[in-house]
Formats: structure tokens, C-alpha cells, sequence
């Protein structure tokens, strides 16, 4: 190699982006791994455990509601959606005010598998972060801090 690579950081531990990278896919393996014996993906039982915090709230959740909840891209919520209703998880009907919208509501199926994977998803996270334990009401702050600075996705 002749040209010099320079980095900010001094090594690969000094670097978040790269930590939290490294962390992510470590924890997205083991959510993986819990997931799987329940049919679905982490991105299905985001969705799913969006909608079910947001049913305790309204009997008229949306597809947009569910996307700006998870924070995520609208589009893919929707396909996802509809894979979440073909395994009869979810059911989706036309909103009664906007004909644009849809209305999205647990079935006692999905209900039921949201229940199993919120178990085995949060004995796995206890688990994960047990080494912080003491620090993880800072680092759940520090998060939450992160995410609401970074939203907007500037």
C-alpha cells in the first residue's frame, strides 16, 4: 500500500461509531437466536412490539404510527407488515376517516407470539447487557439521548 490512511481515532477502541457497530452485531446475533424458534426477524418483532405499546393507547394504530414509533422507513414497514399478516400475526383494514391509511391490530396469533418472543428477547437483553448492569439506567439515558438528537437523520 503506498498511500497513508489516516484516522481520527488512534485505534479501532477509540473509535463509537466502530464500538457500537461491533455491539450491534453481537446483540442483533443473539436476538437472532432467540427469534428464530418463534418465526420471526428482528425487524418483525420491532414492528410487533411497537404495535403492542401502541395498542395500549389506541384501538386505531396506524401503519405510520407503527414507522414513526419503530423509526423506521414507512415503505419497509409496510412490506413487513404484509409479511406479518400472511403469518397471521397481524390483520390490516382501511382506515374509516382516511382511505390512505390502515389500521393495524394484533391477532390472537400474533398476540400470542408477541407475548413468547417479548420473553425470550427480554431474558436475552438482561443477559447481554448483565455486565453493566449497575450503568445500564445511564446507558438506556444515554441512548434515549442519542436517538433524540439524531432522529432527524442530519
Amino acid at each position: 500500500m503506498s498511500k497513508k490512511i489516516d484516522f481520527h481515532f488512534k485505534s479501532p477502541n477509540d473509535s463509537p461509531g466502530y464500538l457500537l457497530g461491533q455491539l450491534t452485531m453481537l446483540w442483533q446475533r443473539k436476538q437472532k437466536r432467540v427469534l428464530d424458534p418463534l418465526d420471526l426477524t428482528s425487524t418483525q418483532f420491532i414492528l410487533l412490539a411497537s404495535l403492542g405499546w401502541l395498542s395500549k393507547k389506541s384501538n386505531a394504530v396506524t401503519q405510520v404510527d407503527i414507522a414513526n414509533q419503530a423509526n423506521l422507513d414507512r415503505m419497509m414497514v409496510s412490506k413487513v407488515l404484509r409479511t406479518l399478516e400472511e403469518k397471521d400475526f397481524i390483520t390490516r383494514q382501511e382506515h374509516g376517516m382516511d382511505t390512505r391509511a390502515k389500521i393495524i391490530a394484533l391477532t390472537d396469533k400474533g398476540a400470542e407470539v408477541l407475548q413468547n418472543a417479548i420473553v425470550v428477547v427480554e431474558n436475552a437483553d438482561i443477559d447481554f447487557f448483565s455486565t453493566i448492569e449497575k450503568d445500564l439506567e445511564f446507558f438506556n439515558f444515554k441512548m434515549v439521548q442519542l436517538i433524540n438528537e439524531n432522529q432527524d437523520g442530519s
